[in-house]
């Protein structure tokens, strides 16, 4: 996870992954987002690090991306080294198929938690690249959700909470200082899960 409460400076986020690395042989995946971004340098430079296995992308610069990509590629090229790009998105799903245009396949799915058919349905219409189906979902599911989300700061959280609570076990509440989904915000999202269903021709 990035560092708490400070932005750091590339070189900066570099010795932190360095730092961290030290401590511990389990392998790391970097996470660039919000007060830690790295550009193209620093994520060749924490690539090169022993324990780094991974680099997830949380900051939706596909500019930026499309520029560490190759950058690490490149310095890795000669090692042999195992290494794995993520979409580190909020929905990431909805931003998908940029991110895979780019060379990054893996991602993470918040909506696999609460709507995992709809989630492995988008994963297999996206790995068979069946653009109807991925159109589809997208309209139906997960632009509406990403609408959702960003309607009030801390619904990524507050939105997988409602939803597996929705689906029969109870979550419990988010933790201030987030913000529950209002009853029609509730609503909404029971209406937007059964749109994805419809999709699917389930109910």
């Amino acid at each position: 996870m990035p560092p708490y409460l400070v932005d750091s400076p590339a070189a900066g986020l570099v010795a932190y992954a360095r730092a961290v690395g030290r401590e511990t042989e389990l392998p790391l995946i970097v996470y660039s987002r919000a007060n830690a971004r790295f550009d193209e340098t620093s994520a060749a430079a924490v690539a090169r690090l022993p324990t780094v296995s991974g680099f997830k992308d949380g900051t939706g610069d596909l500019d930026l991306v499309a520029r560490i990509v190759p950058a690490v590629r490149e310095t890795l090229g000669a090692s042999g080294k195992s290494f794995q790009f993520f979409n580190g998105m909020p929905t990431a799903e909805a931003s998908q198929p940029a991110y895979r245009a780019l060379g990054v396949e893996p991602y993470s799915s918040a909506a696999f938690a609460f709507a995992p058919d709809i989630s492995l349905a988008f994963h297999r219409a996206i790995v068979e690249g069946d653009q109807e189906r991925i159109d589809a979902l997208q309209r139906a599911f997960f632009h509406p959700l990403v609408r959702l989300r960003r309607r009030v700061p801390g619904y990524a959280v507050s939105l997988v909470k409602a939803g597996v609570t929705l689906s029969g076990v109870d979550a419990g509440p988010v933790r201030p200082p987030l913000t529950p989904l209002t009853a029609a915000e509730t609503e909404e999202l029971a209406a937007i899960v059964a749109e994805g269903r419809a999709v699917l021709g389930r109910p």
